[in-house]
């Protein structure tokens, strides 16, 4: 199907990966050129959103956004995976308070350091590393820069924790719990998640998978499509008269009044339609992704 030209906000259910979603919405709805801005874990379930078309042009403004989870994190048992999937490591009977959990949560709030688990799409020496733990091989992971803007116990199940996190992109929250468990010192192992927002997009406003495969069996799917540049909400809009939309679908630098202190807006043409991504340059926003009008043909 081509003129395709918008996103989908699905809920995952656990079990698919991210990739078996986006495949059969492929075959669902015809629309060749699909993905997803911003990976599950298969056990995971929540907020997964595909760009469809020319927006897959925009997945990295999604994927750059921050996110928010909501994670049963189970203290006593340590697995291989730092997840409910993996092998049991290790375990431990001591019992577990709230005010111990607490505690231990201030270290991980504000910016921290945080080691990929080995069960990972990250790639060393051109493998990945879920590829590498598979084949016994276990190898020293740099750890990243990320950020935990707030962490919350929401609720405490003994010996579960219910978490809500807001984070940087990039976070592995079964890394934090893997981390947590060992800030308590009984060990511990994400044992689900949701993630109930990706950006501006929610989980309360995420179409469900069986409905939206309805949808696709109906062939009313396109009903859940998302205008393109709400993958920009967070950024400026630019309204551009006739002479300006022209400079920037051909290319041509225009006038950045306004607007300071951004070094990406969205520009519109006269008629509302969103054209284009562009880029401060000094004075003048230069077109860094250029899109021709509504149906996104380039």
């Amino acid at each position: 199907m081509s003129g395709v030209f918008g996103l989908l906000n699905l809920y995952k259910p656990p079990g698919p990966t991210s990739h078996d979603l986006v495949a059969w919405v492929r075959r669902g709805t015809g629309v060749k050129k699909a993905g997803h801005a911003g990976t599950l874990d298969p056990a995971a379930a929540g907020v997964l959103v595909l760009c469809l078309g020319p927006a897959t042009r925009l997945s990295e403004y999604i994927m750059g956004s921050p996110k928010t989870y909501a994670a049963r994190v189970h203290f006593g048992v340590e697995t291989e995976t730092y997840d409910a999937e993996g092998a049991i490591t290790a375990q431990d009977s001591r019992p577990v308070t709230r005010a111990e959990v607490e505690a231990a949560l201030d270290r991980f709030r504000g910016e921290i350091a945080q080691v990929p688990p080995m069960y990972s799409a990250i790639k060393h020496g051109g493998r990945k590393l879920y590829d590498l733990a598979r084949a016994g091989q276990m190898v020293e992971r740099v750890a990243r820069t990320v950020r935990i803007s707030r962490l919350v116990l929401a609720a405490w199940e003994p010996p579960v924790a219910v978490l809500e996190i807001d984070c940087s992109p990039g976070t592995y929250i079964r890394s934090l719990a893997h981390d947590l468990g060992q800030a308590v010192g009984v060990g511990a192992h994400l044992a689900a998640l949701e993630r109930t927002a990706s950006g501006p997009f929610t989980a309360a406003d995420a179409v469900p998978w069986e409905a939206f495969r309805a949808a696709m069996e109906a062939g009313t799917w396109a009903e859940h499509l998302i205008a393109p540049d709400r993958a920009l909400a967070a950024y400026p809009a630019l309204q551009l008269d006739a002479e300006g939309a022209a400079a920037v679908l051909n290319g041509r630098l225009v006038p950045a009044p306004g607007l300071a202190g951004h070094d990406l807006a969205r520009a519109y043409d006269p008629a509302g339609r969103f054209i284009a991504v562009l880029a401060r340059r000094g004075p003048s926003w230069k077109p860094h992704k250029v899109f021709a009008g509504a149906d996104g043909e380039e």
